[in-house]
């Protein structure tokens, strides 16, 4: 008797162990919902991006908008971040921990500042409109500076309109996109590069046709800009 209870054990074992994992939602999208804050509807919209359970992307709606998300995480149904976003003139960390419906089409937020002085509960939607183009690669293209000309690669990964990634050939090199979007044929992003001691926030917007990409970038206060024609390489 006492065999047989061990080999029914065993059995039991290895039929759990042999069971598949529980598989991670899938929470990468465009996601949609609103929040009561002192009376007013407040809407905010979730871009996400997943890989390997790690989730990055952005919040628009908050005062600091878009607001990046920070340690992004993905855990069988549940989704945990954090941001930071002013209001009267203070920095608040924000803590986001969801729940992933079981027909992957809704999350369940509770949200607040990492003190525990304020919350909030919101759900959002998925937004199952789809982009119209996908600009992961390699692009290659070159702009006019005083004479001369400077050539920048990009490396650009998009998933459900998040895009991330590095450009190089500016003087800090690679430099890491930061925000970056694509919304149907439209990509945008900024990055941080250093010029004769100082740090510069350039700001990107393309136009992508076929295998192209018509950008215009520059300073954020305007003082300088350009255009450049990137390829998309193999």
């Amino acid at each position: 008797m006492r065999m047989k209870k061990l080999l029914c054990i065993a059995g039991l074992l290895v039929l759990l162990l042999g069971l598949p994992a529980a598989n991670a939602a899938d929470a990468s999208g465009t996601w949609t919902g609103a929040f009561d804050f002192e009376g007013t509807n407040v809407p905010l919209t979730f871009h996400f991006a997943v890989a390997n359970g790690a989730l990055t992307g952005d919040v628009d709606g908050l005062p600091t908008t878009p607001a990046e998300i920070h340690d992004g995480k993905v855990d069988g149904s549940t989704v945990t971040f954090w941001v930071d976003t002013d209001y009267e003139d203070q920095t608040y960390k924000l803590v986001f921990k969801g729940t992933v419906s079981t027909l992957g089409n809704q999350i369940d937020f509770n949200f607040g500042t990492d003190d525990g002085s304020w919350g909030a509960e919101l759900t959002a939607s998925k937004d199952t409109k789809v982009a119209a183009v996908n600009v992961s690669g390699i692009w290659n293209g070159s702009f006019d500076f005083q004479g001369t000309s400077i050539p920048l690669i990009f490396h650009l990964t998009s998933s459900a309109g998040v895009v991330t990634g590095t450009v190089e050939g500016l003087p800090t090199s690679p430099a890491e996109i930061h925000e970056g979007k694509l919304d149907g044929d439209t990509v945008t992003f900024w990055l941080n590069t250093d010029y004769e001691g100082q740090t510069y926030k350039l700001v990107y917007k393309g136009k992508v046709s076929g295998g192209q990409i018509e950008f215009s970038f520059g300073t954020d206060d305007g003082s300088w800009e350009t255009e450049l024609t990137a390829t998309k390489g193999a």
